[in-house]
């Protein structure tokens, strides 16, 4: 009983030798996303893919150790913030997952749309205050829609997305002829139908979704060439996306998407909606100005819209404007013990 008494005076400070990194934790749509706000050393470079190349470079242990267990677990994502690498960017940010570091997120933008304004660490005035993000795929632009001066969503205009590949047909060990497409929509995504496989896309099935997913993607990327028009580093797989059918008639379809190493969106995936609404309107299905809702394995949902048709590289490409909600759901600090001999991480899949 003493010592229970003196929990709520606990003091104790961990020695100044251990890496201390503090973060903030949010999710959208069910996706978790983990910021690192402080901690962690400068990281150098001029432009945002320089400094991605940095931090993997140099800081991976700090990848592993906030994304892995025993801080994170298998599924976690997480989002670095840097100084503005344009001349007028409010900031920029790259993102972290199980793997290492994809391209872009659009759950991630909506998230730290709401961290930033919501905090006021960028102070917008009025209900609909716009901020501009550095990105690895590009340019940024979001908006959060403010009640009573609090973000209750957010919708970005996301770079020029295009389809790659269509009506494609692969061998998959196992599964036999798969027919896919890929598209980007700020990564790659190959795009697979669910019904193909007897799924539907329940929460039950979210083994299966990671198996299939993994071998798909990797059968894919060993049979057809994923380039990027501008950037080498932006030319890879990234995941692939089921659809299926909604499970609410009110909405326009469910997806999937299974990335990285075998991690399961829990939303309805941002830039998997900006890859898939480039496909739509490829296929003669999604006119300018059309929205349609997009709902994902929690039943979460994402919205899109094609806002625009530019050209991007060699490839006819659209402008998506993806919108959704993101929340709070705490803070940590987390420390790192130099005698912890699984300090750095691990992780199971």
């Amino acid at each position: 009983m003493a010592m229970y008494k003196k929990l709520k005076d606990l003091n104790w400070k961990p020695p100044v030798e251990w890496m201390k990194i503090s973060t903030i934790d949010m999710h959208t749509g069910g996706e978790p996303l983990r910021i690192l706000v402080s901690g962690y050393p400068k990281i150098k470079g001029d432009t945002i893919l320089e400094k991605r190349k940095y931090f993997r470079n140099h800081l991976d242990h700090i990848r592993k150790g906030i994304m892995w267990e025993p801080r994170g677990h298998a599924d976690m994502y997480g989002a670095v913030v840097t100084e503005p690498c344009s001349k007028d960017a409010d900031f920029g940010t790259f993102f972290l997952h199980n793997e290492g570091y994809s391209t872009m997120c659009g759950h991630a933008i909506i998230a730290l749309t709401k961290f930033v304004l919501d905090t006021k660490l960028i102070r917008r005035k009025g209900d609909r205050p716009t901020i501009k993000i550095d990105a690895p795929p590009g340019r940024i632009i979001s908006t959060g829609i403010r009640e009573d001066g609090v973000v209750k969503s957010v919708s970005f205009r996301n770079v020029p997305s295009f389809v790659l590949h269509r009506d494609q047909l692969v061998q998959v060990p196992g599964l036999g002829r798969v027919r896919y497409d890929v598209a980007f929509g700020g990564a790659f995504y190959v795009i697979v139908e669910a019904d193909t496989f007897g799924l539907s896309l329940e929460t039950s099935e979210y083994s299966k979704l990671i198996d299939l997913g993994k071998r798909i993607k990797k059968t894919v990327m060993n049979n057809q060439k994923i380039t990027h028009p501008f950037e080498e580093d932006l030319s890879f797989l990234y995941g692939t996306i089921f659809t299926g059918k909604s499970f609410n008639p009110s909405r326009h379809s469910r997806n999937v998407c299974v990335f990285a190493n075998g991690e399961v969106d829990r939303s309805a995936t941002g830039s998997g909606l900006s890859a898939r609404a480039a496909l739509h309107h490829a296929r003669g299905d999604l006119k300018m100005g059309e929205k349609i809702v997009i709902e994902s394995i929690l039943g979460s949902t994402m919205e899109v819209e094609m806002t625009g048709l530019t050209t991007f590289g060699p490839h006819k490409a659209i402008i998506p404007v993806v919108s959704g909600t993101a929340s709070f759901t705490g803070g940590n600090k987390f420390w790192f013990d130099p005698a912890d001999p699984l300090k750095d991480g691990f992780i199971f899949r």
